[in-house]
């Protein structure tokens, strides 16, 4: 049926090629020259093993050497130019594809930060799209269109030249030639479409198995989840394998089908030459020929069958670059916010385990952070701050008690809404290999360049921005591997600020700086925050908590000590023990300083 799935399959598939192929339209004089070049290449070494054939074959019945002089002539120069005819393909061909490429990541990155959706935002779903998906649109230009055009231009051209030995020859030659650079090819992407389909979105899933079961291993052991991680990334890659096995399975019986095709076709032109009277060295060489020109048709086989396989990574990458612009959330709103997205945050008497009969992570936590509060939470390693931040974006659900957010659970807020209402800083923020501007639009797509300046600003990024020769086009580098820790830590710290949730969790946004700095950066961005947001701060250190309206210390998942800085130093306790060590080691980091 025509409007089979199948048929759809065919229809989404050509029209995400066109999506991509439109990218490729300001490189087409350097495409159209690469192709030109694989063309010239293939037909070099068809010409020189044709050449080749006739001058052994005349060789041996010991002719003047006059007569042979041409013919060793061409099979030097011919040899000698399919070696520079295939490096000035290569390098014209990579050079269009490289720089188009460039484009498409940076394309497929603007609208993976310009997206909400949860799943666009995965680390290795992203890194998946911005890599593998990409070299889709690579390996779709110089391993299918550059060589399939090359082959397909070359056949007719091997058409032609037997035609001036005979006719018929050429006709039996064509007729191979069409079972080899049609009939297979069509063969091998109906064996190998439906395998192929499944590729690419298991390849992705599997790389977001591996950014989760590295970087996130900690907090799979603390939840008891490593083993259920590992089986279900296990059991993907088994698919995979199945499926990559299958497909390598395919495509040995089309290549063998290929080499069968070749030797028919071969001794069909060879019976056709001597009936038609063609002279013995002619059909030696029509039969070399005819060996070589359908070796050359067979690359449109595998063209075909790396058709196929692209088929998955061309659509997610078509996905992205027909996919609108989407309307600013309420995050991302420049003017002044309405009242629904500045809830209330009520923590009641939460508790959490991450395993059963274990010390809960969190006891009992009370909490109010209501609009435009100011709440720090400090206390030891392990005492449950980065849980308590983990409850309230909604990462764990408490055992006990609830987490509400205007009045609504934290757990019936639809997953691409509850961001734009809490969000910040969390642990271990990531940095993408992108410039210092895509690293910031992920917090608010489409700020503007005044918006991006009051941010860093804020992060005291803004003085090493400006120094920079690319200023917001700086690259940061993969993890943001160019910029030292404190720089990576404010640049996080900017792109939490420019996306202005409702409630700022702010999860140790100091961590790397010196004390001095660490003090400054924090005033900075307490002070940017406005009014009316509430902030939850979780520190390490406890300087700078001094204008905050109510600091909360936790031991052991349990609140043990509540109160604002002035009350809390003056009370025995952890605070106060901790405030001491603490202003005593930086006095004597300040008097060691330089």
């Amino acid at each position: 049926m025509a409007g089979g799935p199948e048929a759809v399959g065919t229809r989404t598939r050509a029209g995400a090629e066109r999506a991509v192929l439109r990218l490729a339209r300001p490189y087409l004089s350097r495409l159209l020259r690469a192709g030109l070049l694989a063309a010239a290449t293939e037909f070099a070494g068809l010409a020189l093993m044709a050449t080749a054939t006739w001058l052994l074959m005349t060789a041996a019945g010991r002719p003047t050497l006059d007569r042979l002089t041409v013919a060793i002539v061409a099979v030097r120069a011919l040899a000698v130019s399919r070696g520079v005819f295939r490096y000035t393909e290569r390098l014209a061909g990579h050079d269009a594809v490289l720089r188009m490429i460039t484009d498409v990541r940076a394309r497929v990155f603007a609208a993976l930060a310009a997206r909400r959706d949860t799943a666009a935002q995965r680390t290795g779903d992203a890194l998946s799209r911005l890599v593998s998906d990409v070299e889709a649109v690579q390996d779709l230009l110089l391993r299918v269109l550059v060589p399939g055009s090359a082959a397909a231009l070359v056949s007719l051209l091997a058409v032609g030249a037997a035609a001036l030995i005979s006719v018929p020859a050429a006709g039996a030659l064509a007729a191979g030639l069409l079972v080899a650079g049609v009939g297979l090819p069509t063969l091998a992407t109906a064996l190998t479409r439906r395998a192929a389909d499944e590729v690419a979105p298991l390849r992705g899933a599997l790389a977001v198995d591996a950014v989760d079961l590295t970087h996130g291993a900690a907090d799979l052991a603390a939840f008891g989840a490593t083993g259920t991680a590992l089986a279900a990334a296990e059991g993907r890659a088994r698919r995979l394998a199945r499926l990559e096995r299958r497909l390598a399975a395919t495509g040995f019986a089309v290549d063998a089908a290929g080499v069968l095709v070749a030797g028919l076709t071969a001794a069909a032109v060879v019976l056709v030459a001597l009936r038609a009277g063609v002279g013995g060295v002619l059909v030696g060489v029509l039969a070399v020929g005819t060996l070589a020109a359908i070796e050359i048709a067979l690359a449109l086989v595998g063209a075909a069958r790396q058709r196929t396989q692209l088929g998955a990574g061309l659509a997610r990458v078509a996905d992205l670059l027909n996919a609108p612009a989407p309307k600013p959330g309420p995050a991302a709103a420049l003017g002044p916010e309405p009242a629904a997205t500045r809830p209330d945050v009520r923590f009641a008497g939460v508790t959490v385990r991450y395993r059963k009969g274990a010390a809960p992570a969190l006891a009992g936590v009370d909490l109010d952070l209501s609009k435009g509060r100011r709440v720090a939470v400090v206390g030891p390693s392990g005492a449950g701050k980065s849980t308590l931040a983990a409850v309230l974006t909604g990462a764990v659900r408490p055992d006990a008690g609830r987490v509400t957010l205007a009045g609504v659970d934290v757990s019936a807020y639809p997953a691409d809404e509850l961001p734009r209402l809490v969000g910040g800083l969390l642990a271990e923020a990531y940095v993408f290999h992108a410039s210092v501007r895509d690293n910031m639009l992920l917090g608010r797509p489409g700020a503007d360049e005044e918006e991006l300046t009051a941010a860093t600003r804020a992060a005291g990024l803004l003085d090493w921005v400006r120094a920079q020769p690319d200023g917001w086009d700086t690259v940061v580098g993969e993890q943001g591997g160019q910029l030292s820790g404190g720089q990576r830590q404010r640049l996080a710290l900017a792109r939490a600020l420019l996306a202005a949730p409702a409630v700022l969790v702010l999860d140790e946004p100091t961590e790397g700086l010196d004390p001095a700095a660490a003090d400054a950066v924090l005033a900075s961005a307490l002070a940017a925050t406005p009014a009316d947001h509430s902030v939850l701060l979780i520190s390490h250190r406890l300087s700078g908590l001094a204008g905050l309206d109510e600091i909360v210390v936790l031991d052991a998942g349990r609140v043990v000590q509540r109160g604002r800085h002035d009350e809390l130093v003056a009370q025995p306790g952890w605070y106060r023990e901790q405030w001491l060590l603490q202003a005593a080691a930086e006095r004597g980091y300040l008097a060691l300083a330089p």
